[in-house]
């Protein structure tokens, strides 16, 4: 599919002040300023991280009212039940918050909803159990914020809540004796964008300040919280960078056993990065919950034996292999619905359908056939006697809007801008389909159907080399928000020793001036006729580090490449 290529640019004003501060390559400055980082004082802390940078907990709105509801129930001997969301970030949360009560209290214990018998979020069956099993209070984390109907029934039922959560809070708040989530607008604290698993890392940092316990009690848990911004997609800036910094360092250092075994399972060998963590680590967690019950989850990270958290792990792994085979096979079907429709070219929205289709994969699903056709996506199955499925977005495209212009044919629709599920009678699919074409079609723009590559600056080969290397390595981790730099070199030639290999890489070797550089194209054997033709073109890539024999050198990786004369 084509692509767009937006260079993008930085103010030059402010990178020659930040040239002049730093004696780097203006480039290097180019790719600071557009991350926000035009002076000395914030390069400095850019580059160097530290915990000192972490924000002051009780700057939090009710954090107060936190720490005193969870002294009163340690000291009156009262049971506190963890109660967490099924994915990554709440599975970790929940693990992180147990583990840490577990330090003040013996009368802890965790629930995690099952993702198709009580959904997402605060359940009654979960209410209900707290109350059977005499719980006092319930902390919920990185879920809660919107629950207010439920938590007004526990209040009747005679317990507490308090919400750990980082979700975008509605109007009216849920009647909890503290709410932590520094999205509400009367929160005075200074970085809004924690995962749910930050939130808790800012309650265990207080609690751990209030009983005067050592920072290791909570900073050994940094690993599941990088673990959770990696997973959770959320901006790695501020707090969130240095958390994931310190994090992966723990992940590399002395992981939980659970991570550990994790890790050995999905064959990491080599340090890990946020990206490892996102693709090898995160699936493996989330096919509990998808496949099955995410409490298997927390079962591997509280536990502290390697051989037991080896055997959890081995269930989640399974999970996984059954998670990948379900992914492929309901792709497959669905690639091939899409063909059989004819319509299908001129549509603006895909809206697929299977009554067989496993529910915990359709969201996976959608995401796979954007990758093809790039249009707004809805992947549905039936679920009992409706229809339920999940809806993805392509860049800039209000999902929540059109799937809200389409409410009439839906039982129920939830979401945000780039993703969202809902369900419907079985009678209403093909009214909502048509609907929706209308939806996307009447407000969707054609540069919005053309996947766009956004570059951060035009490099010239002969200034790729160690140094320079080196200090884009120092911007990790990279994440949303300070993403790996993406660089155009224009006018390069094949050297003649650019070669296809296994059928769909490349192997590169290009010239320009007086460089030649080597690197590797993943999957792009369609771009070898115009390598090949003798004419210049333009090459989109990332830098990495081939090491062979001991020795190292830059290579790229290539994300696209056109004809020079097409730019």
């Amino acid at each position: 599919m084509e692509k767009r290529w937006n260079l993008i640019s930085a103010d030059p004003a402010k990178v020659q002040v930040l040239q002049d501060a730093l004696k780097i390559h203006p480039i290097l400055c180019e790719l600071l300023v557009q991350r926000g980082i035009s002076d000395f004082e914030a390069a400095k802390q850019f580059f160097r991280p530290s915990l000192d940078h972490l924000h002051d907990p009780w700057l939090m709105k009710d954090m107060r009212k936190a720490a005193d509801r969870i002294r009163e129930a340690i000291t009156a001997n009262q049971k506190i039940l963890v109660f967490g969301d099924y994915d990554v970030d709440g599975t970790t949360s929940v693990a992180t918050l147990f583990q840490f009560l577990k330090q003040l209290s013996p009368h802890i214990d965790y629930y995690i909803p099952h993702r198709y018998k009580e959904g997402y979020g605060i359940s009654k069956i979960g209410i209900d159990f707290a109350k059977e099993n005499n719980f006092d209070l319930i902390i919920s984390v990185d879920c809660g914020i919107k629950s207010t109907e439920l938590i007004t029934y526990a209040k009747e039922l005679g317990m507490n809540f308090i919400i750990c959560d980082h979700h975008l809070p509605d109007e009216i708040l849920p009647p909890a004796v503290a709410i932590l989530n520094a999205k509400q607008v009367d929160c005075n604290y200074p970085y809004k964008e924690l995962c749910g698993c930050g939130v808790v890392f800012k309650l265990i940092t207080a609690l751990a300040q209030e009983y005067n316990l050592p920072a290791e009690s909570y900073l050994q848990y940094l690993d599941l919280v990088a673990t959770a911004i990696a997973a959770d997609i959320v901006p790695i800036t501020d707090e969130n960078r240095t958390l994931a910094f310190f994090g992966v360092q723990k992940v590399n250092d002395n992981p939980s056993q659970g991570l550990k075994a994790l890790m050995e399972l999905a064959k990491q060998s080599g340090p890990m990065r946020i990206t490892n963590l996102v693709f090898a680590v995160a699936p493996r967690i989330n096919a509990a919950g998808r496949m099955d019950d995410a409490k298997k989850a927390v079962h591997l990270f509280i536990e502290p034996d390697y051989e037991k958290a080896l055997a959890f792990g081995s269930v989640l792994q399974q999970d996984n292999l059954d998670r990948r085979e379900a992914d492929t096979t309901i792709t497959e079907e669905a690639l091939a619905q899409i063909e059989d429709d004819p319509l299908h070219a001129t549509k603006k929205s895909t809206v697929v359908f299977q009554p067989h289709w496993h529910k915990g994969v359709v969201g996976i699903v959608a995401s796979r056939l954007i990758e093809k056709y790039y249009k707004p996506t809805i992947v549905l199955t039936q679920s009992g006697d409706v229809i339920a499925g999940s809806a993805r977005s392509v860049n800039g495209f209000n999902l929540y809007e059109a799937l809200h212009a389409c409410r009439a044919h839906l039982i129920g629709y939830g979401g945000h801008f780039a993703a969202a599920g809902m369900t419907m009678s079985v009678d209403a699919l093909e009214g909502f389909k048509i609907a929706f074409e209308q939806a996307v079609a009447s407000r969707i723009t054609e540069e919005q159907l053309t996947p766009e590559i956004t570059i951060n600056a035009a490099l010239s080969l002969d200034d790729i080399g160690l140094t320079f290397y080196n200090i884009i390595a120092q911007m990790e981790p990279f994440g949303p928000d300070n993403m790996r730099p993406l660089f155009i070199a224009k006018g390069v030639y094949d050297t003649g020793y650019t070669k296809l290999v296994k059928e769909q890489h490349i192997s590169f070797s290009v010239t320009q001036g007086k460089s030649n550089v080597r690197g590797i194209g993943y999957n792009m054997p369609e771009h070898l006729k115009v390598i090949k033709s003798g004419k210049p073109f333009d090459l989109v890539f990332q830098l990495q580090l081939n090491e062979w024999q001991g020795n190292q050198s830059v290579q790229m990786q290539v994300i696209d490449l056109k004809p020079s004369d097409t730019i």
